[in-house]
């Protein structure tokens, strides 16, 4: 089940009094007769009288006649005008999850008045009786009605049983919850060369190289490397720097971008050893745009649009092909007659994929990088062929046609596994690693299953370079955010060549098939969608058409200053050294002893968010860099407040 969130209001009728029915004075609203479809939500629809999923409303095993099923997080905004005098309800957790306890959500339910809040429930969860809510509403302008997640982020169905608005003259009013204008931070990079990407490179000996440095302004622009291993050659015109290295050892490279307004130059490494991956990918994954709608044509579209755009010239490297590109499972694929592998056991793309070589090549050519996709079971998650029992053919196939990305799904594998105690999780990811390791290229491995089995303990152990923590995102705030920040436990494991994968981006036009929305996200939670991400070292894969980009997300994929946060060479994690009342802090240290400080509000309301130096670690006055906005804000002699909005962020960079 996916993710969820919501909310519900009252309107005339009838009156509630201790778990009863009355007769209705007037001046009572029931919150189910209100417009409940303008109730915000991160999943699902909010239902008048019925929970989130369509059953009747029902709490500990009581069932409510009426009220609002919702999830959380949601917002329900109703006019008052000062004229509405107290709200009652019953709220919980609805029962239609609570049966299972792996499954029974977790919410807080709270009332907030002009931006005030006037109750919360605390955190109740699945199988919990009914708490009763009443609050004096005396004089509030406009009533928010709040569901947020608990300690959890999956299963929150919420209801609010039996809830009305008593007034004493103009009836309430649900109001539609504006959607925020996007506003743009990230100022356009200048004419003068600067140069972006990653620091550091790894590439194991005796492996096709491939490399793009990258830069901004003014073209043309020529490239220089100083003190590039022997094997290697670099392109002056387009940066893109091929070959083969055979000796193994760190190399100190200068790379220098030169245009007719000036010259930039920085410190590159080259890592010939056994470490790949030594930053997280950055890179466009087809799933979250086309899902089993992608073919050749969409991809390519991607890849030229990833130049044509310039996210090439902020370091955005791969291009990776999900599920569906292959042929159905079974002994032929039905649509079209023909063979899922040829005699030898090598898988063959389906008609949509006519030629998987020439679509690598010409990824290549572009100084980009190609990503495929499989499963280890006998199917893929949509029903295509899987590795099982062909993991050595698909390796080679895979090394064969070009691709320098595997992302290894789950899906299927669970028909085979077993039990699926630890030995059974990481099986298949130790038999693909093998695999690997036979071919002549370097694939970075990403281990998809969901986060089973803490799989951030041992992901490193079976070989990944990176592996997802969590169930798949989705555009809502309790998806990303809960998603996101239960990544807290996690840092330790998280280091160059292994990283976790908090999965990939939902900004831009998203929609998993043909028909295409704008995400759902706002553009405070899109900024610290993106903020927290770079926090986290977690990959980044743009889940979105390029070709389609507005100004707003171009501007979110282009912040070169936020970007290095995610491609600093130490790797270090961010660290939550605060997490009270919706706000939260987190704290990653950078290669040169500087640090990225991320101040986030989750409420749904602004407020202001404050970091002691004494709480990161340093002492004395601090200059402070808002990162977004790349500029200096000044220096601070013990801490470093601000107002944050509703579900926003403030990412700066503190140091000497």
């Amino acid at each position: 089940m996916a993710m969820h969130r919501r909310i519900y209001l009252l309107t005339a009728g009838m009156v509630f009094s201790m778990g009863a029915f009355a007769i209705a004075e007037a001046g009572s609203v029931w919150l189910d007769t209100l417009d409940v479809s303008l109730i915000q939500t991160g999943w699902g629809d909010s239902r008048a009288n019925r929970s989130v999923d369509g059953n009747p409303l029902s709490i500990q095993g009581k069932e409510f006649e009426r009220g609002v099923g919702t999830h959380a997080d949601s917002l329900f905004m109703i006019q008052l005008d000062g004229e509405a005098t107290e709200l009652s309800a019953l709220v919980g957790v609805d029962d239609e999850v609570s049966k299972d306890e792996t499954k029974r959500g977790s919410v807080v339910f709270k009332v907030i008045g002009d931006k005030k809040e006037l109750w919360s429930s605390e955190q109740m969860k699945g199988g919990q009786a009914a708490k009763e809510c009443r609050v004096d509403i005396k004089g509030i302008k406009v009533l928010t009605l709040v569901v947020e997640q608990g300690d959890d982020n999956t299963y929150d169905h919420a209801d609010w049983a039996m809830a009305k608005i008593d007034y004493a003259g103009k009836a309430p009013v649900a109001l539609e919850i504006p959607r925020p204008k996007p506003y743009i931070l990230t100022p356009k990079a200048g004419p003068r060369p600067r140069i972006t990407g990653p620091k550091v490179f790894g590439v194991r000996p005796g492996n096709p190289f491939l490399f793009t440095v990258t830069a901004t302004g003014e073209r043309p622009m020529k490239f220089d490397v100083q003190g590039l291993p022997e094997g290697l050659t670099l392109d002056a015109s387009s940066g893109q720097i091929r070959g083969t290295v055979r000796k193994a050892g760190e190399y100190k490279t200068t790379v220098i971008a030169e245009n007719k307004l000036g010259k930039a130059q920085r410190e590159f490494r080259i890592s010939v050893g056994d470490k790949i991956c030594l930053t997280p990918p950055m890179g466009w994954n087809s799933w979250n745009c086309w899902a089993c709608a992608v073919d050749d044509d969409k991809v390519r579209a991607s890849a030229k649009a990833m130049v044509d755009s310039g996210l090439i010239n902020h370091g955005w490297t791969y291009i990776n092909i999900d599920d569906c590109w292959m042929r159905k499972a079974g002994a032929q694929d039905p649509a079209i007659g023909e063979p899922v592998r040829d005699n030898d056991g090598y898988p063959i793309s389906n008609a949509r994929f006519p030629d998987m070589k020439k679509l690598t090549d010409y990824i290549h050519q572009l100084g980009l990088k190609a990503g495929v996709y499989i499963s280890p079971g006998p199917t893929t998650c949509q029903g295509y062929i899987g590795s099982w029992k062909f993991e050595r053919q698909d390796a080679q196939q895979f090394a064969e046609w070009g691709f320098d990305y595997l992302k290894y799904d789950w899906c299927g594998y669970s028909d085979v596994s077993g039990n699926e105690k630890m030995e059974d999780l990481q099986r298949p990811y130790i038999l693909m690693r093998k695999m690997l390791d036979e071919v002549d290229r370097d694939i970075v491995y990403s281990l998809c299953q969901y986060g089973w089995g803490d799989v951030w303990t041992w992901g490193e152990a079976v070989g990944g370079n990176c592996w997802r923590t969590t169930g798949d995102i989705t555009d809502s705030w309790s998806s990303m955010a809960g998603i996101g920040f239960a990544q807290a436990d996690h840092a330790q494991y998280a280091k160059p060549g292994c990283w976790n994968d908090p999965d990939m981006l939902v900004v831009g036009k998203v929609g998993w098939g043909p028909k295409l929305h704008d995400s759902r996200l706002t553009p405070d939670e899109q900024y610290t969608h993106i903020s927290l991400w770079c926090l986290l070292n977690s990959p980044l894969l743009i889940g979105c058409p390029i070709e389609q980009l507005d100004d707003f997300t171009y501007s979110l994929l282009t912040n070169d200053e936020v970007l290095d946060i995610n491609q600093d060479p130490l790797g270090q994690q961010a660290r939550r050294i605060y997490n009270e009342s919706g706000k939260q802090v987190w704290v990653k240290r950078l290669e040169d002893g500087a640090l990225a400080v991320g101040l986030f509000n989750t409420q749904s309301f602004s407020q202001a968010v404050t970091v002691g130096w004494k709480d990161i670690d340093v002492r004395g006055t601090q200059t402070v860099r808002d990162l977004w906005r790349q500029a200096d804000e000044g220096r601070f002699e013990s801490q470093y407040s601000v107002e944050v909005p509703a579900h926003g962020v403030k990412l700066i960079r503190v140091s000497k």
